[in-house]
């Protein structure tokens, strides 16, 4: 592995640790093409991106943990035929400001085909209504998917649930287990957050809709990316990783080719059919159906029990006796505490 580029050097430099082995400084500067001295400087900027880099004395480096970092083939792998065809692009980066942006800031994809973007990291991930979203490296997926509709739809308001509905139906299928969804784009597992879904739309009233998918998950979290993710989140959210909800670790790639999978199985049947034929889906896999919620609208809050969504996968809940409609772009939901 030659690399010339010095701008190119940490990267290359992560691929030959990624497995948490020892190798000396001169090993690696001969592997690469490139001087002790570089090496060195790429171990620095690793370091600055939050990639904990051990150094043992004239013995070498180490990563701290080691990480499955992302590959083509093995997320092509979880790909049924019909998905190969439908997926134009799929983009591996190692860092990216955010992957929503970098497709939102692309040309759309051909009618009936997708592009995909992952990044080792992401520097400006965004969550909704515009909070941070944070993937410590290796231990989460960042990716992001772009989807040329032919119309914008009367049902696209609540693509983010059939999105929901998708990411765990993936996540299931690799062994994953009793995920849930929490109105209206939280994957959530034991009444924690595992990942979260961002959609940006661009498109005109009976004309074509162009839309970015974005997707964070939590795969693993060691303690000091659950520490970070705390530290970015002043609400406080209780967060949870796949890893948890699987009887054996996940393969980061699995995940992301599987996701990847159900979206374009999804999007097919989405643009025929509409919402309907997920709404059973979602409601069965609904976190908070029946039980206490708080819902901030603004400076309102507002208590009631939740009782799932109506025909359109906007919210349901009962306030007083008196059953409230609400929809995504208005509201945010939180479970009342202490609530069964």
């Amino acid at each position: 592995m030659q690399c010339s580029d010095p701008l190119l050097v940490h990267p290359a430099l992560l691929v030959l640790l990624a497995d948490g082995g020892l190798r000396s400084g001169e090993n690696l500067a001969a592997q690469l093409g490139v001087s002790r001295t570089a090496i060195w400087k790429a171990v620095e900027r690793l370091r600055a991106q939050g990639i904990a880099v051990a150094a043992e004395a004239r013995r070498g480096y180490r990563l701290v943990r080691p990480v499955e970092l992302l590959d083509t083939e093995t997320i092509r792998a979880e790909l049924s035929d019909a998905a190969q065809r439908k997926l134009r692009r799929l983009e591996l980066l190692f860092e990216v400001d955010s992957t929503n942006t970098h497709l939102v800031q692309a040309a759309p994809p051909p009618f009936g085909e997708a592009d995909v973007c992952l990044s080792e990291l992401q520097h400006a991930g965004r969550g909704r209504r515009g909070r941070r979203w944070v993937a410590p490296f290796g231990a989460g997926l960042a990716m992001s998917l772009a989807w040329n509709f032919r119309e914008a739809a009367r049902d696209l308001p609540s693509l983010s649930l059939v999105v929901g509905v998708a990411v765990a139906r993936a996540l299931t299928r690799l062994g994953a287990h009793d995920v849930r969804l929490k109105w209206p784009n939280d994957l959530w597992w034991a009444d924690r957050k595992i990942g979260g879904l961002l959609l940006e739309l661009r498109g005109e009233a009976g004309g074509p809709a162009h839309v970015v998918i974005g997707i964070g998950l939590n795969v693993s979290l060691p303690p000091e990316a659950r520490e970070a993710i705390a530290a970015a989140d002043a609400r406080g959210v209780a967060v949870a990783s796949i890893a948890e909800a699987c009887d054996s670790a996940p393969s980061r790639n699995r995940i992301a080719g599987a996701t990847v999978d159900e979206l374009l199985r999804m999007l097919t049947q989405f643009e025929q059919e509409g919402f309907a034929p997920f709404r059973e889906a979602w409601s069965t896999l609904d976190a908070l159906r029946g039980r206490g919620v708080r819902v901030l609208l603004g400076e309102r809050t507002l208590i009631g029990r939740a009782q799932g969504i109506d025909v359109d996968g906007a919210l349901c809940v009962d306030i007083d006796g008196r059953l409230q409609r609400f929809v995504s772009g208005e509201v945010s939901l939180r479970l009342e505490e202490g609530a069964t």
